[in-house]
């Protein structure tokens, strides 16, 4: 699904980017609500980028991705945790792009994401190329997003993915490996 988000552009900077997990639901612009072989999904797209809410049986998570007025915990290029019977794991990476490579990586990246049926895109008004688009599915047992956060003033593509499953039976301890990726 491939909508305009009425909303100023005001999340410009890729550096300004921060990660939490756990936080309450918050505004949201456009939402995309899932059902995913039992799992409750949704999606959604904030005047300042991303927040995926994820419900089974066993638990919940919530995972924000935005500019959080405040926040002090940088955009990490990885985490790996242990929240109660689930690991999650959730990797960035900044793309930058030349003016011309990087308006053919936002058209290719939204067609993907408008025609996929678990796909939520919203671009900003002034820019063609200013998007946040995300993509879920369900995959051996776990439950799996991506995200890209275009800047297209910097020439700059945050990309995400997302894990979410069932600890293994050779699960390690809660581990934590955060470094910022800015």
């Amino acid at each position: 699904m491939l909508t305009t988000l009425h909303t100023a552009y005001t999340d410009t900077r890729a550096d300004d980017l921060a990660w939490a997990l756990g936080r309450e639901p918050l505004p949201a612009l456009a939402v995309l609500d899932l059902e995913l072989s039992g799992s409750k999904l949704q999606l959604r797209l904030l005047g300042a980028s991303h927040q995926v809410l994820l419900e089974e049986d066993e638990g919940s998570c919530s995972e924000t991705v935005a500019c959080m007025p405040g926040s002090s915990t940088p955009l990490p290029l990885g985490v790996a945790k242990r929240l109660g019977d689930w690991e999650y794991e959730f990797a960035a990476r900044v793309e930058t792009l030349s003016q011309g490579s990087f308006a053919g990586r936002a058209q290719e990246l939204l067609a993907l994401v408008a025609d996929h049926p678990n796909g939520l895109a919203g671009t900003f008004p002034g820019s063609p190329h200013a998007f946040t688009a995300m993509m879920a599915q369900r995959l051996d047992g776990q439950v799996r997003w991506r995200t890209w956060h275009a800047y297209p003033q910097e020439g700059r593509l945050v990309v995400t993915r997302t894990r979410v499953g069932a600890l293994s039976h050779n699960a390690r301890p809660e581990r934590s490996v955060e470094r910022a990726a800015l």
